[in-house]
């Protein structure tokens, strides 16, 4: 018969449990044996819910404290030598490794392929040995069995593992690793079996990429080795299409694959066509990406067509994890009822999944109730006016050529800039935010609930800016920023103020660790009523005679992090946020601003699976930033932040957007991605990330100045900045003050070596 399985569930619990454990554990206000109560609890939760839905192989092993990679990396005992932690891994030391200690800083943190899910980089070296680590996965297949689960294990595959990870050795080849790599994971599998798990599954979300073809070329004898002695294996890819592997994947010895026909809808008839007896394939026909809601008719038809050939081969289940979206439509009370009426979240996505084994199994007529109602949501978003807005659409159509060109090129503006703001060499700012403290929530809370005026909260956040300029004065800052202590997010707090756009409550996602984000949903044509934030930065401006950067989000980041309407091209809602910010800037610059931010942390995230569709989608995202970031003058300056992304292979892309400053993420990874920007030579300004935010520790001048010299050796120091990697709202007022103390502290002393 027909199977509904899942790939994975969100972790992170209907009202971030998980969260709220982990950070109280970080605290010392609970203990390790609460904590892992507490997780216990949450699995318990999660299967005995995937198990009501109907759903007949659990996931197991999906669950992770931090990251499914880091836990691959506990399972594999391939913890960083430079830790040097021996032995199984202890959740204390796990935690340090996504999160440094005194004596390290913590692995490099990068995205999860084109999603906005951050997972922690293995680290390689010559002498990096594989052992059977910790022993969570299993104490967890137990636990689920305990309860009467029907368990398949969640691994991610040996070649992701590997292909994802860096070499920290000079001549490295990491499928060297391979041999070595497989013992343990031929390990892990027997022990599995002999826990009596029938099925497990195996990510390779790797072979969706353009992969080099030794890499393609080590599937066969990988599975081949593993499969022996092992459960039956489900092979898993995502993200995109597999089809042109689909000879080769179809001859290995798995039990089974799945494919996403979301992504890459034409693959399914790629795959069916002389399918092998002896296999499952497992469609991915529900969204694991989106929080829009099935067309199940849609949906029906092309099972039914691909059952034809399958018969009962054929499984049902997401497009991949269901951890790119929120756990619960039902907690969502306050949502205009007809736009929830379009959406599903995981446990809704839960129920489509069964819904189409249902009607796959027994007819349409067995499920006619829910084809009804998938209709008619389905014509409502069609036929809504809430989607609509005609001048919207004129503006779009109406853009010219000029309206994405700054006026003078990179060197007059420059020029033009450093007349008027008269910085100093090796000028220092931070990206942003500062800390966002339990009572800057609280007021913020407060507020929304109706308990403060408009005047009182007004007053707080004054107070907020006054203490933030206050403070970047006193450390002797050249560029300062307002702290942002009215936003509780960097997309939600525009998206808020933009029509189209629609919130949740319980809407929240992990981003990576205990940071979840609440993507806000573009469910229509997107404009900007009135300027967004303006009159906090003309009061920053007020309180400093140096220089106050206005901050910005930019229209890919706000785009890529957002839940985004399937109905028109993504380039076409991008453009609508990017005029909708271009008026933004404009009002900013009327406001006395003269230097602005407009972060797109999200551009390289945004890059399509597939090469071939990368230069489509980069013409169409560079073009947005232009628009936003082009009708100023010249003497005004642009920045852009990226962060925790791999930038080498867009240079040019990122040089085609023209912002007259880049800061960039390069802590972490010892400003390795500094020498792409040699190598290509970026014309314009950079300030490359000195210290690492996510991680609770001070840096010391001497680590920062190190860094600062590798950089200085790589871009001309004129064209420095100096800066953290990212915003500070995570951290505490004590290190960030202790850190950017620091920080200037390099900016003096490279300043006085030049003289």
């Amino acid at each position: 018969m027909t199977i509904a399985h899942n790939l994975g569930f969100p972790r992170i619990g209907a009202q971030r449990e998980l969260k709220q454990a982990v950070e109280a554990y970080w605290k010392g206000n609970i203990s390790e044996a609460e904590l892992l109560s507490a997780g216990k609890n949450l699995r318990a939760r999660h299967w005995q819910l995937q198990r009501d839905a109907g759903i007949a192989l659990i996931p197991v092993g999906d669950f992770a404290w931090y990251d499914q990679m880091l836990n691959m990396t506990a399972l594999l005992g391939a913890t960083p030598a430079r830790f040097g932690f021996n032995g199984a891994l202890s959740l204390a030391q796990y935690f340090q490794l996504a999160r440094g200690n005194a004596r390290q800083h913590a692995m490099e943190m990068t995205k999860w392929f084109d999603t906005n899910y951050h997972y922690l980089v293995p680290e390689f070296l010559n002498t990096t040995e594989f052992t059977l680590g910790s022993e969570w996965l299993f104490d967890e297949v137990a636990e689920a069995q305990e309860t009467g689960i029907n368990a398949k294990p969640v691994l991610i595959g040996p070649l992701t593992y590997l292909y994802l990870g860096k070499e920290k050795n000079a001549g490295l080849r990491r499928l060297n690793l391979l041999p070595d790599l497989l013992v343990v994971y031929r390990q892990i599998l027997a022990r599995l079996k002999a826990q009596g798990v029938e099925w497990l599954q195996i990510d390779e979300p790797i072979l969706a990429l353009d992969l080099p073809q030794e890499w393609v070329e080590a599937v066969q004898p990988v599975y081949a080795a593993l499969c022996d002695g092992a459960p039956k294996i489900l092979l898993a890819t995502y993200f995109d299409s597999v089809a042109n592997h689909a000879d080769m994947l179809k001859s290995l010895p798995v039990a089974g694959l799945h494919i996403d026909i979301v992504r890459a809808p034409q693959q399914a008839d790629v795959f069916a066509r002389n399918y092998p007896a002896d296999k499952i394939l497992s469609a991915g026909i529900v969204d694991g990406r989106n929080i829009w809601r099935n067309n199940l008719a849609a949906s029906l038809q092309v099972l039914n067509g691909l059952r034809e050939t399958l018969g009962d081969q054929l499984w049902i289940a997401p497009s991949c994890s269901l951890l790119h979206v929120p756990v619960d439509l039902e907690q969502e009370i306050k949502l205009d009822k007809t736009i929830k009426s379009w959406m599903a979240f995981a446990t809704q996505k839960l129920g489509e999944v069964v819904t189409l084994a249902v009607g796959l199994q027994h007819g349409k007529e067995s499920i006619a109730p829910q084809l009804a109602k998938s209709h008619t949501a389905g014509q409502s978003r069609v036929y809504s006016p809430l989607i609509f807005n005609r001048e919207v659409r004129q503006r779009v159509s109406s853009l010219k050529s000029p309206d994405d060109r700054r006026a003078s090129p990179f060197a007059k503006r420059i020029a033009a800039q450093q007349e008027k703001l008269k910085l100093p060499s090796f000028p220092t700012t931070t990206i942003g935010s500062f800390p966002q403290t339990a009572e800057i929530r609280q007021t913020r809370a407060a507020y929304k609930q109706g308990k403060l005026s408009d005047a009182d909260y007004q007053a707080a956040m004054q107070a907020e800016i006054r203490h933030a300029v206050q403070v970047q004065e006193s450390l002797g800052l050249d560029v300062l920023v307002h702290g942002e202590a009215e936003r509780n997010d960097m997309v939600e707090y525009f998206g808020e103020q933009l029509q189209g756009f629609c919130f949740t409550e319980f809407g929240w996602v992990q981003s990576y660790g205990s940071r979840c984000v609440k993507p806000p949903v573009i469910y229509g044509d997107v404009s900007r009523p009135k300027p967004m934030t303006a009159e906090w930065s003309r009061y920053a401006q007020s309180l400093t005679g140096k220089p106050m950067k206005g901050m910005l989000t930019g229209p890919i980041t706000i785009l890529q992090w957002s839940f985004v309407r399937n109905d028109i091209a993504r380039a076409d809602t991008a453009l609508q946020i990017a005029l909708a910010i271009r008026d933004e800037v404009q009002d900013l610059e009327r406001a006395g601003i003269t230097i602005i931010q407009i972060d797109e942390a999200a551009l390289r995230e945004g890059l399509p699976i597939k090469r071939a569709d990368w230069s489509y989608y980069l013409e169409w995202s560079v073009r947005a930033f232009r628009v936003a970031t082009s009708g100023v003058a010249d003497t005004t300056q642009i920045h852009t932040h990226m962060c925790y992304s791999e930038f080498n292979d867009i240079l040019p892309a990122i040089a085609a957007m023209d912002a007259d400053v880049i800061t960039i993420e390069t802590s972490r990874s010892d400003m390795e991605l500094l020498d792409a920007f040699r190598a290509f030579k970026y014309p314009n300004d950079i300030g490359p990330g000195v210290y690492d935010i996510h991680s609770p520790r001070v840096p010391s001048k001497e680590e920062m100045l190190r860094l600062m010299r590798k950089a200085s050796a790589v871009i001309p120091r004129e064209r420095l900045w100096i800066n953290p990697d990212c915003g500070l709202k995570t951290r505490g007022w004590a290190e960030v003050e202790a850190a950017l103390k620091n920080m200037v502290s390099v900016a003096h002393e490279l300043r006085s070596a030049r003289a």
